[in-house]
Parts: structure tokens; sequence; C-alpha cells
């Protein structure tokens, strides 16, 4: 096995320590637990605790499987996996899985199944295609986890009525009736009050919620209905936790040898998934806190299934549940702060402490409010959020037969059914080609709607073999594919016809350049983003000038003076240009935010020099950004005289209308105002331009002001005064920021963060700095952060 331990790559920055020959070493280093990972793990036990016992109950297994998976988890793949903040334990997209087992083999099988799942993690983190099991179809994974929650919340409502579950989802419907007919009151009320304070807990309103939101929601909710039970003297089944004399161990597996390695292979798919598409999460969230993804890393992918082998293997030998990674749990621990892995190790720790002092603590729980907690999850197991992005990407269909799969047959055939159907999806799709002739005053219109691809290419010559020798012609591509056979057929079909006389215009997206280009403009490294020419390529004399005609279309001429269109020709060549090649990428997304309204989760305020393209340095597009430019990239405090309440407003607007989540203010290298600034002499007439930037002498003052802190570059000096002067303007109009009501509101609830920008435009380079960074020191974005 020590061959597929990851080994630790030499820090070139490290100096290593040497000592003088015949000296004594220096000591161990002490080791030390931040107090954020302290502080995280009693934040993520709290979370553990209750969940480990229902899914536990929820499975049908022995409450105690429930801690020993949850101490194994936070232990073993806390200290061996490669996702160094994702906690690890027994997951609800495991439930079903567990319980299907315990009911056909019985306990002990099912424990030695986990270690046999275990051993097959280890071997496919050898094989290194961690990566390759996140190439499952995102629609496939998310109606797998809706299935399961469906089987779950189901089952637990039955529970939560003060019955007993049955065996599969159908039979729970068939005996819900019955069920209905014979309630508990006193389970009811115990789960109903379990319910609530899960949904008010979060919502608690005012500074008092916010200190006591830190508390868990599903601790008060278990804690809370324990007390009330107890208090009211309710007779309730309760938690039974035997003598750990008596905890069942793994036993040698017995079966039918096909029915265990099916069970064998679902719970190695459905803890490898889940742990993977966990860490890839647990990323994205690492990268929103600022400093601390070049302090953690992203997740090594190949480790943490080796992490999560191990601890299947050490938990289903100890009588454990099978471990995965947990969504709740990882968020609550990136959340509350945690810094490395000590925080999730620790949580494992406090797991092990509860479960041999806090025994009797913990049989006074009424298992209807396990049951209603476990509910509760699975519920969330069916995304909203996920079914809209399914929708979008019109892969709806793979994610409701999978879905239904899971329900109606089980985890892996219902996972078997998703990929059939994504198969059939993305056929449809390579044979669904609509391609369609027509003549319109005089020019002929062969227009293909879908992929092109060779099954494509016998529709596609009859269509070109009806227009006739000579026509002027225009080939439009809706689709966003086309393969070799169906890109050789037309470009033979262009040449023959432009060698008879005719024209030949082809639009939309293909690979490579626009085959209908002359060889001078093929070599051109433009995009469509530079759809307005303002580069150094060389335009030929053929190139095309757009005019309007009188019906309002835009036509092609060629320029014989070369010009490129300098006699006011640009907005027009542009427009036609977004016409015929960016339109059809954007028309559904534009149609979409038409419908639904702007949603922007950022005000963007930088200047108005022409050289700063927003949706460029950012990699933004509609619907992202609420921009506001003006010269210099000012803010006015509130309060100024007239005429500057347009900055104002849209601050207003930004923070209390649309609810952004950031308000960034970005400078720039040569900035013209700031040269301005510098240049302004007293008196004179007081033009428009030298009333605006008036607003800019707080970050003049600030600049000549050694008591206050003033921007500066990591790693590099200020080129000159003007630089100096740009950055320190950043600084100085994010605190204009926080005098504008507003934002000052939104900062004291904690629903805004400010952050400045410095874009410099001769190297491309952006600068960034947060609320945080007191003394004004910009750090540079680096590829590392934007891949995190």
């Amino acid at each position: 096995m020590s061959a597929c331990v990851p080994t630790r790559a030499a820090d070139p920055n490290r100096t290593e320590r040497t000592h003088p020959p015949h000296s004594p070493p220096t000591g161990p280093r002490r080791f030390r637990i931040a107090g954020a990972d302290v502080s995280a793990s009693i934040a993520v036990f709290l979370i553990a605790l209750p969940l480990s016992l229902g899914i536990a109950l929820a499975t049908g297994a022995p409450l105690q499987a429930g801690l020993v998976a949850a101490a194994v988890g936070g232990l073993v793949a806390g200290r061996l996996g490669g996702s160094p903040l994702q906690v690890s334990g027994p997951a609800a997209g495991l439930t079903v899985v567990t319980a299907d087992l315990i009911q056909r083999y019985g306990w002990r099988t099912t424990c030695a199944i986990t270690v046999l799942a275990g051993l097959a993690q280890l071997g496919l983190g050898c094989l290194r295609v961690a990566r390759g099991a996140l190439a499952v179809s995102p629609a496939i994974v998310h109606g797998m986890l809706a299935g399961i929650g469906v089987t779950i919340a189901v089952a637990q409502l039955h529970i939560v009525l003060g019955g007993t579950p049955q065996s599969s989802v159908p039979d729970n419907l068939r005996a819900l009736p019955a069920q209905l007919a014979q309630l508990r009151p006193a389970s009811v009320s115990v789960s109903a009050l379990t319910l609530a304070l899960l949904l008010l807990w979060p919502r608690l309103p005012g500074r008092a919620g916010r200190l006591l939101r830190k508390v868990p929601a599903a601790l008060i909710a278990v804690a809370g209905a324990t007390a009330a039970a107890a208090l009211a003297g309710l007779r309730l089944p309760k938690v039974d936790l035997p003598s750990w004399s008596n905890h069942a161990l793994a036993g040698l597996p017995e079966g039918p040898v096909l029915g265990l390695l099916a069970a064998v292979l679902t719970t190695t798919l459905v803890c490898s998934v889940q742990s993977l598409l966990g860490a890839v999460a647990v990323d994205k969230l690492v990268a929103g806190r600022p400093g601390l993804p070049a302090r953690v890393g992203r997740s090594d992918l190949d480790r943490e299934l080796l992490g999560q082998g191990a601890a299947n293997i050490v938990s289903g030998s100890l009588g454990g549940l099978p471990i995965a990674g947990v969504a709740v749990r990882s968020t609550a621990n990136v959340n509350a702060g945690a810094v490395s892995r000590n925080s999730t190790m620790l949580h494992g720790v406090l797991v092990v402490i509860a479960t041999l002092l806090m025994v009797p603590i913990l049989e006074f729980i009424p298992l209807a409010s396990l049951a209603a907690l476990v509910m509760s999850v699975g519920i969330q197991m069916v995304s909203l959020n996920h079914i809209r992005t399914v929708t979008r990407h019109r892969e709806v269909w793979v994610y409701a037969v999978t879905t239904l799969g899971v329900v109606t047959l089980g985890v892996l055939q219902g996972v078997a059914l998703g990929i059939a159907m994504a198969v059939a999806v993305a056929l449809h799709r390579l044979t669904r080609t609509r391609i369609t002739h027509e003549e319109r005053e005089g020019v002929h219109h062969v227009h293909v709607r879908g992929q092109l691809t060779f099954l494509a290419v016998p529709r596609l010559s009859r269509a070109l073999h009806l227009v006739p020798h000579g026509a002027d012609t225009v080939v439009e591509l809706d689709g966003s594919f086309m393969d070799h056979a169906a890109y050789e057929t037309l470009q033979d079909w262009q040449k023959t016809h432009t060698a008879q006389g005719g024209t030949v215009e082809i639009t939309g997206r293909h690979p490579g350049t626009r085959i209908s280009e002359p060889a001078a403009v093929a070599d051109c490294r433009c995009r469509p983003w530079t759809a307005w020419r303002n580069h150094q390529c060389e335009r030929p004399q053929s190139a095309f000038l757009s005019e309007q005609d009188a019906d309002g279309s835009v036509r092609s001429e060629p320029d014989p003076a070369g010009t490129g269109g300098a006699d006011g020709h640009e907005l027009a060549r542009g427009i036609s240009a977004f016409q015929r090649n960016t339109a059809p990428l954007v028309r559904s997304e534009l149609a979409r935010l038409a419908r639904e309204g702007q949603r922007p989760s950022q005000l963007f305020l930088t200047c108005a020099d022409s050289r700063l393209v927003t949706s460029m340095i950012t990699s933004s597009g509609p619907g992202d950004l609420f921009v506001v430019r003006n010269v210099g990239n000012l803010v006015p405090l509130p309060g100024e005289e007239s005429g500057d309440d347009s900055v104002a407003a849209a601050i207003e607007y930004a923070v209390e209308v649309l609810r952004v989540r950031s308000i960034t203010v970005c400078g720039h290298s040569g900035c013209g105002a700031m040269q301005a600034l510098l240049n302004s002499e007293p008196g004179g007439a007081r033009t428009p331009l030298k009333r605006w930037l008036r607003h800019g002498l707080p970050s003049l003052e600030r600049m000549t002001d050694d008591s206050r802190p003033s921007g500066s570059l990591a790693g590099r000096v200020p080129a000159d005064v003007v630089e100096q002067l740009c950055l320190t303007n950043v600084v100085q109009q994010l605190e204009h920021l926080r005098a504008h009501d507003a934002v000052a509101r939104a900062l004291a609830d904690g629903a805004l963060v400010l952050q400045g920008m410095y874009f410099h435009v001769g190297e491309a380079e952006s600068y960034l700095l947060t609320e945080a960074d007191g003394g004004g020191v910009f750090d540079r974005v680096r590829e590392a952060d934007l891949t995190a």
C-alpha cells in the first residue's frame, strides 16, 4: 500500500534547518491547534451528534454505529483525506443503500460490505481515477440524491406519525392512509416541534438572533423537543444505546456472490461520488474566504478517495455505518472559520468523548425527534435549484428518470437508468438537426439548426444542391458543433459554387476561423469579443463595410479604400457582427433574464476609461454585474451639493433593491482623471470636469498624509505619483462608500462586502484589496486563486 500513498513535494521556498556536527538536535516542534479550529470542531460536533443518531435510526442499524462512523470519519478520513476541511461521517445519501443491505444480509454482513467497499475505494485511489468519477452527469448525481431524499422522507414520515416504516417507497405510500388513521399525538407533537425549531431558528431576527444562530439548528431542535417531551411527561420510544460490550462487529459476508458484488459496487459508487463532489464543493467554499485558499490549497481527489477507503475499512471493522463526505457538516466547518484538518479530527475526538460520557443524556432523546430531523434532511436533498439548473440545460428527463428509478427500483438500478437516459439524450441532440432551404429577395438561405455531424451530411448535401449555380447564398449555422465530414462537405460545395460565379456567406458558430473569410484575415487572432476591431490586425482592402438599408436591415459592401470604416460605419458593422455571431449564442440566456429580471451579485463601480472592459477583466456575462462608470471611479460623499445624486442613487438601488452582496471600486493605471487632479491649479473657470473632480480631492489629501494608510501594491513599488494616487483613490472611495446609509446598514447586518480592485492596463494584471486589508495593500490575483 505504500506505493499508493501520496508524498509531499519538496517546497523550494522552505529552508532546511541544519545542525553543526556533534551538536544536539533541536527539540520536537510543539503541536498547536488554532483557536479557529477548536471553535469550528465544536460547531461541527454539535451538528454531527444528532444527525449520526438519526441516520443510524433511519437505516435500522444499531444506534452506536452512527457514532462509530462519525468518530472514524473525523479521525481517519480527516487525517488521511485529501480535502482538509471536508467532514466525513454517516451521510444521508447512504441511508437507503445501508437500510436495504441490513434488511437483505443482516448487520454483520453489512459491516463486511462496508469494509470491502473501502478496499475498492483504495484500489480506485491507487488507479488515480478520482477525476474521472466527476465525469458523471450532474443531472444523474442530483437525481440520485433526490431519489434517496424522497425515500428517506417517506420512510421517516411513518416514524414521525408514530408508526413503523416499510421496506420500500411504494409500500410506505400504500401504508400511509392506515398510518394517518392511527396517529399518535405524542409522536406528532414532538416531531412538529422539532421541525418548527429547525425552520425558525435560522431566521431569528436582530442582533440577538445573529448570536443565537451560531448554535446549530439541529442541536436546538433535538434538545428542545427532548426537553419538551420530558417536561410534559410524554411516553415515547427513545434512544436506546446498549452496552458497548454487546456491540456487533463485522463478520464474514454471507449471501449470494453476485448480490454481494452488487452491494459492494453500489456502496462504493455512492460513497465515492458523494465524497468527491463534496470535496469540489468545499474547494468553492474555501475560495470564497480571503487568504484561506493559499493556506489550505485545493483538494487532492485521489488522496481523498484513499482517505475515504481507509475510513470505511476501519468503520466497517468496528461495526460502524458506511462513511462519505457530508455537505452539511463540511459547510458548517468552513463557515465556522476552520483553517486546517485539525478541526475535522478534533470533532471526531469530541464524538468519542460523547459516546463514552454522554450515554445517559442521549437516551432521553425521542426517536420521533430524530426521525423528523432526518426527514427534513431528506426533503432538502430534493433541491429546487438543481431542478432549475437541469431544466435550463435540457436534462430534466435524465434527472426525472434517475430519481424515479432510485425511488422505485434502488440506487444502482436508478443510476443505470439515468446513464442510459443521458446517452439517449446526447444521441438525440446529435441526430436532431433541421436543415431548411428558402429563397428571399433573390438570395438563397440554407438554415442549419442543431449539431452538424456526419449523420446530417446527406440532408445538408440535398439542401445545398437546391441552390442554383451562380446564386447569392447565405448558410446559417445555429449549432455549436461541426465535425470534419460536415466541414469538408460545406467547404467543397463553397469552392465549387464560388467558382461558378455564385457568392457564399456563412454565419454562426463552427470550429476555427470562418471558412468564408479571406486567407489574409484567417491569421487574425482576434475573437468575437473584439468585434469593435480596435486592434493592430491588418485589414485587407477587401474588407467589408456595413450599411443600413432603408428597411432597417444591415448589409455589407466592400471597402476599396481599406479605411476600416473610419467614416462612421464602426457601430453598424459591430451591430451586424453581433447579430451574426453572438446573438444566436446568448439569445436564450437574455430571454431568461428578460423574464426573471436582473439579479446581479455585485455592484462594480469603475472609471469611464475606454480601455476598461468590465466583462472582459471579470469574466462576467449578462446579468452578473451592476456597473456604474464615471470619470475617476469617484463616490461622492452623501450630502454634497446637487448634481452628483446619480452615483448615490445607483448605490442605493443596488444595495436595497437588487440586494447585491458585494461592491467593488475598480481603479486603473494611467487614469486621466487622476492625472488631471494632480495638474489642477486653484482658480480658473469652474468647468463641469473640475466641479466633478473636486470629489477626488480627499484622495489627494490622503496621499500626502503620512498618518493615514494609502494604497500600495504587494511585491512592487508604484511606478510614479499618478499610480500612487490611483491606488490611494480606490482606498478613499471605499471609505466614502461606508458613509452612505444603505451601505452602512448592509455592512452592519453582514449582508455586504466591500473590496477594491486595481487593473494595470499595460500588464493586464489585476490586484484586489479586501475590507480586512487595513493597510491598503493590493494583492495580485494569481492563477491559483482563480482555479481554487
